[in-house]
């Protein structure tokens, strides 16, 4: 009797409905991913045993840069301690709205403050330009000539640490008056009167009781803004591991001249064990 032959079945896999999975979890993750924003300088950040979540969003984020190993001038101070800044919005108003609005305040707040060297209202590019910059951190005087850059050039122009124009002017000021503020405190008193203002205007326009739901979603967004600056959770600072205590607490000192007495550290989560060994 013949062998029974067995048909071979085909070992192909119609893969076609993976892919397509495949593309809509990548398609998925691009559009629900937070990008990890560039910044001027590196920094390593210390180690620490704490759980507590710097935020995404609604933070002004303090950069301190460190001593540039590059520089052969011998003295760190000339790249220790640059300022930089960033302003993160999104959960409660748009980052880039809410740049725009601190754009405008710091430039008027400067202009108070230095009637000699008064700055021209930014022009709409400018004030564009400004609105899509993650991290920045030029004097004042030099903040149009760095907008008017296309990308590409300011980045390379902020990333410069050893350039005497790159990193917000900052000193040991402890005068509480706003005619008294160093460019540093300028902007950190903009954000504040950002969402001063959004607080001032609920408290009017609800007595009025004149404005429709878009003003109200507006003014209770900057409300909670207000109230997330002064208990601490918007205010984040982030600087090297080596860099001298001093050079970061003149930082602390200035936020605490503007009444700001709470912020975060950004750190690197250690394991418990390890910090005790």
């Amino acid at each position: 009797m013949g062998k029974v032959k067995i048909k071979k079945k085909s070992t192909l896999i119609d893969m076609t409905a993976m892919s397509d999975v495949t593309v809509l979890l990548l398609t998925f993750f691009m559009l629900t991913s937070t990008f990890i924003q560039k910044e001027p300088t590196t920094v390593r950040t210390p180690s620490s045993v704490s759980v507590e979540a710097i935020p995404a969003k609604d933070l002004v984020t303090i950069l301190v840069s460190a001593a540039d190993p590059n520089d052969k001038s011998g003295d760190p101070t000339l790249t220790e301690g640059k300022i930089f800044l960033a302003f993160q919005g999104d959960s409660t108003i748009k980052s880039e709205d809410l740049r725009k609005d601190i754009l405008k305040a710091a430039i008027s707040t400067y202009n108070q403050r230095h009637p000699s060297k008064k700055l021209s209202n930014p022009t709409e590019a400018q004030i564009d330009a400004f609105s899509k910059i993650q991290m920045f951190g030029v004097p004042f005087e030099s903040l149009y000539e760095v907008l008017d850059m296309d990308p590409v050039a300011r980045d390379k122009y902020l990333s410069d640490i050893q350039n005497p124009k790159v990193g917000i002017p900052i000193n040991d000021n402890k005068e509480k008056k706003v005619e008294k503020y160093n460019e540093f405190q300028i902007w950190m008193d903009a954000l504040a009167k950002v969402a001063q203002k959004g607080r001032t205007d609920a408290i009017e326009k609800n007595k009025l009781d004149e404005y429709n739901d878009a003003d109200k979603e507006k003014i209770r967004d900057l409300d909670i803004l207000y109230n997330a600056i002064y208990q601490g959770n918007s205010i984040a600072v982030k600087a090297d591991k080596d860099t001298p205590f001093m050079t970061i607490h003149r930082v602390f000192d200035n936020l605490q001249t503007m009444g700001l007495n709470k912020f975060n550290m950004i750190t690197n989560l250690k394991a418990e064990e390890a910090v005790k060994d």
